[in-house]
């Protein structure tokens, strides 16, 4: 059952949630790395016969296994994957970004330019489960930013060797460029370091388990990545006017997603409390992921009764949540008080799967407090901003021994005379 804390709580140690606290697996993952690095493809096959149970005899999926995939996928999913394509695509197109200059006195000229990564490698989670939507929300902001090359690694199913339809439906309708059958961390290292069938890419995003999440933490630096995500967060504010109904089908779409995941009401209504944990009981006896769903609710769930919604706020901000839904009488009333959270849900008809799906926004977030430093994926993920300067002689005339001096106080003798050597003449005379 979940548990109601003390309204004093300290927001920060409300979860236990550090992606970094598994030395247990570092060895394993790195040990992966290592053999995709020195042995490519072999080791790719190898990994797909140990952990999928396929031997694969070709590693990049064909056209006619999309084909296939079309007639399989029910025409009216499609459809949806289209409508919620569209929505994606509407919201991340106010993202982009076209750079700018700035011309001064004296002829100087300053600015900076928008170029879009060339590669760019999208990790999907598949094998007993498949998630078209994380190839929406990676692939879109990618192709609408300028990126050359997608490349899209997910597991194939057991036995079969197969990706399941609906992602290569929709890895199709977003144009991603290559489908890779491979997953866990050796997906990861071959978008990295490239193989026979695996382009190097120049980023990677893309969630997924404590394997994957672990090796992109392991190759940052040689490839850039999106986040180190850990498992799903939930966090609702709610005053009297809550539903608990509503309240805890939203707790619970997000413990459904993995057992340690986190699911946590902050409310200002000790009744509103109460009739939450007895809610939850009642869903949870009906889900069909009862057991990982009420693993979540059991050990990371907690209901946390508060002075005030201000009071709530303060909690939430500390916490710093994944998804952050504010279920009050009027919630645009709070929202400039809302600093730290990925992604924020306004009112009680706007549950966190509407997110998740379809409005548009992207559910690629941060996870374990990084909501106070990070973003939502976007289409600036994808992007490098370049910028530039240029002076004339007039005008560097002007500053140039500013500049050396300041060079000079840093130690820096060779800076100095990079800009003293332009005018070592002039000195002269």
């Amino acid at each position: 059952m979940i548990r109601i804390i003390d309204k004093n709580i300290d927001g920060e140690s409300v979860l236990n949630r550090q992606i970094t606290s598994y030395p247990e697996y570092e060895e394993k993952v790195k040990a992966i790395i290592d053999d995709v690095c020195k042995n490519g493809d072999k080791a790719l096959f190898k990994y797909g016969e140990m952990f999928d149970g396929v031997k694969l005899t070709s590693l990049i999926v064909s056209e006619s296994e999309i084909e296939e995939a079309f007639k399989i996928v029910d025409s009216d999913f499609i459809r949806i994957l289209k409508k919620a394509k569209e929505n994606i695509e509407f919201y991340h197109k106010s993202q982009l970004r076209s750079g700018f200059e700035i011309k001064k006195e004296d002829g100087i000229i300053l600015g900076q330019k928008i170029t879009p990564i060339e590669r760019a490698g999208i990790y999907v989670p598949g094998g007993s489960a498949a998630y078209p939507s994380t190839v929406l929300m990676n692939a879109i902001p990618a192709k609408l930013a300028g990126v050359k090359r997608t490349i899209m690694t997910t597991p194939p199913q057991k036995g079969s060797g197969k990706i399941k339809p609906e992602i290569l439906v929709a890895a199709k309708l977003c144009g991603v460029d290559t489908v890779i059958k491979c997953g866990g961390a050796q997906a990861i290292a071959a978008l990295s370091f490239g193989t026979e069938s695996v382009p190097k890419v120049d980023k990677i995003v893309g969630p997924g388990n404590i394997y994957v999440a672990l090796a992109k933490k392991h190759v940052f630096g040689r490839v850039g990545i999106d986040m180190i995500a850990g498992p799903s967060e939930i966090l609702i504010i709610a005053d009297e006017t809550g539903d608990e109904k509503l309240i805890s089908c939203d707790l619970l779409s997000q413990a459904e997603h993995d057992r340690l995941a986190s699911a946590v009401l902050v409310t200002s209504s000790s009744s509103l409390a109460l009739k939450v944990r007895d809610e939850l009981e009642k869903q949870l006896a009906r889900l069909e992921r009862q057991d990982i769903a009420r693993e979540s609710i059991d050990t990371n769930g907690k209901i946390i009764v508060a002075d005030s919604i201000e009071k709530a706020i303060e909690i939430a901000n500390r916490i710093a949540p994944e998804h952050l839904e504010l279920c009050v009488e009027d919630p645009f009333k709070y929202l400039d008080k809302i600093e730290n959270a990925g992604s924020v849900f306004l009112g009680k008809y706007s549950p966190e799967p509407l997110g998740d799906y379809f409005a548009g926004p992207n559910h690629t977030l941060p996870t374990g407090g990084s909501a106070r430093f990070a973003s939502a994926l976007s289409v600036d993920d994808f992007v490098k901003k370049t910028q530039y300067i240029y002076y004339g002689d007039d005008a560097l005339e002007k500053v140039y021994k500013d500049v050396a001096a300041f060079a000079r106080a840093e130690g820096l003798g060779a800076h100095a005379k990079a800009v003293e050597a332009r005018y070592e003449d002039v000195a002269k005379k």
